[in-house]
């Protein structure tokens, strides 16, 4: 008997993948908004850097889990451990003190399902507080490897990213002398390699904001670290001269800002017009 459409797609395995430091007051929400998916083919990795405020304890509440506890050296380490181990056709990323919005496996799957050609799918999200109150409304783009490079922000969301499971089977795994910027390096490797990127419009996950936070403790890190991957991966500004580079770099930096904004600018002038269309 024919599969329909649905069960064709609910038939996608989807892995995630967990790092875990000292968030007990956040990773049970990671861990409700995975199972809450309703999806009925799925599994959740957490790798935890031996933890001591409750963190283990909490994972013995769901048997679902497939976890360890042991020393790793970094975020970056025990996400490659993590995607090491997955067994899914489709590996997400979700960081301890994230959580995914409802629908976001099937919206996943289905696109999947319909561009077998794309390797690497993100979405849109929210910027949550450490409460899980909502900040903002962040709509991405879609992608641009010119804004990928040279903004001065990474406009591919790590919290709304899913990747085929081919990328690791290929031995693309991040670079762990990266604490900070370790997406933005893997997601230029990535696309210097040739692997297809797709924006997929619609919210998929919270990234949380919140003073514990490496986003919000390292920002110099992050940058320092941002910098030092757009030189190992850009040839252009390679080729330009020492003492030119800082000012080519920024100039390519307005450049991209100028870019984003006017499509956004696009954006959001037809989407009001839609609106008004509809009123």
């Amino acid at each position: 008997m024919e599969k329909t459409s649905d069960e064709a797609v609910q038939d996608m395995n989807i892995s995630i993948v967990t790092p875990s430091f000292n968030q007990a007051c956040f990773i049970q929400a990671a861990i409700e908004s995975v199972r809450g998916q309703g999806y009925p083919r799925f599994e959740h990795i957490i790798l935890d850097n031996c933890s001591t405020d409750g963190t283990v304890d909490l994972f013995k509440k769901y048997p679902h889990l497939n976890w360890v506890s042991q020393p790793d050296q970094g975020q970056s380490d025990a996400l490659n451990s993590g995607f090491r181990k997955a067994a899914g056709e489709v590996i997400g990323w979700l960081n301890a003190d994230d959580r995914y919005l409802d629908g976001c496996f099937n919206k996943v799957a289905e696109f999947f399902s319909a561009h077998p050609h794309v390797d690497v799918l993100y979405g849109d999200y929210r910027l949550v507080n450490e409460k899980g109150e909502i900040l903002q409304w962040r709509r991405e783009l879609n992608f641009d490897s010119f804004m990928l490079k040279y903004l001065h922000v990474l406009c591919v969301p790590s919290t709304t990213v899913f990747f085929r499971r081919r990328i690791f089977d290929e031995g693309n795994f991040l670079d762990t002398s990266y604490h900070y910027s370790m997406d933005y390096e893997f997601f230029l490797r990535l696309v210097k390699k040739g692997y297809k990127f797709a924006h997929l419009n619609e919210f998929l996950a919270d990234f949380r904001w919140h003073e514990t936070s490496k986003s919000s403790r390292a920002v110099e890190k992050q940058r320092a670290e941002l910098k030092k991957a757009q030189m190992e991966h850009d040839s252009f500004l390679k080729s330009v001269h020492p003492r030119l580079r800082p000012v080519m770099r920024f100039f390519l930096m307005v450049l991209a800002r100028g870019k984003r904004c006017f499509l956004k600018g696009i954006r959001g002038f037809y989407f009001s017009q839609w609106v008004r269309g509809a009123q």
